[in-house]
């Protein structure tokens, strides 16, 4: 194996809790809310999936179905589908439900998982491509900058900027040729069977890891450096 293609999240980084979110939100804007509205808004936009990167929704809104099977594929539909879900939730600001949005984008909102300084630092120095290959709706670069880790991605490929997602097979191929690596010799590392699978129609390796909080997950990132040695 000569590269490795990594999702975003739940793989590499995981977003922050939907009530670490919420509470943000509120603080940066000036907002506040007694404390049992606060927790109770927070499950309710939990159950919505309005977080990205959080817990889907746990039951779809019939009318937003068609924006959610499509979200990944630009900026506008993305933002559109996650805050017609945030919407869902009364907050006691409807501009709240833009500033959310807008929080999750940041790197404060995102914290890698422990192990994945040590397997992107590692697999760059043995000299194996990094690309990252993610289904969203906005640039994820910053994060990588602000956290210390883009040193070691050689290539970002994201669904938003091809107008195309994840299981298509087309997304790993950009990311294979950016490597300059033929998918054979690629293993694709990602948390969602049906996205990150997809990469196996062009050959490549695929290795799952659970999408957990950071505090729960410590090396299941670890065993990848074993399959490219």
């Amino acid at each position: 194996m000569n590269a490795v293609l990594f999702d975003f999240s739940g793989t590499l980084f995981r977003v922050e809790s939907t009530e670490s979110w919420l509470r943000a939100v509120l603080a940066e804007t000036g907002h506040t809310l007694p404390e049992p509205e606060l927790q109770a808004a927070a499950r309710a936009l939990e159950v919505a999936g309005a977080l990205p990167g959080g817990a889907n929704p746990v039951e779809l809104p019939a009318d937003l179905a068609g924006i959610w099977a499509v979200r990944d594929e630009s900026a506008e539909l993305h933002r559109a589908a996650y805050t017609g879900l945030s919407r869902r939730v009364p907050l006691p600001d409807p501009a709240l439900h833009d500033a959310l949005y807008e929080r999750h984008k940041t790197p404060a909102a995102w914290a890698p998982y422990p192990d994945a300084p040590e397997v992107l630092r590692t697999l760059h120095e043995r000299g194996i491509g990094v690309g990252v290959v993610s289904n969203i709706g906005w640039d994820l670069r910053p994060v990588f900058r602000e956290h210390g880790l883009d040193r070691y991605v050689d290539a970002y490929v994201l669904s938003y900027e091809h107008g195309v997602q994840k299981p298509d097979p087309r997304l790993f191929s950009v990311a294979c040729a950016a490597l300059g690596a033929d998918p054979r010799e690629v293993v694709m590392v990602g948390d969602s069977k049906e996205a990150d699978g997809g990469a196996a129609a062009l050959g490549c390796r695929v290795h799952f890891v659970d999408h957990l909080p950071v505090t729960d997950r410590a090396d299941a990132l670890l065993p990848v450096l074993d399959l490219v040695t």
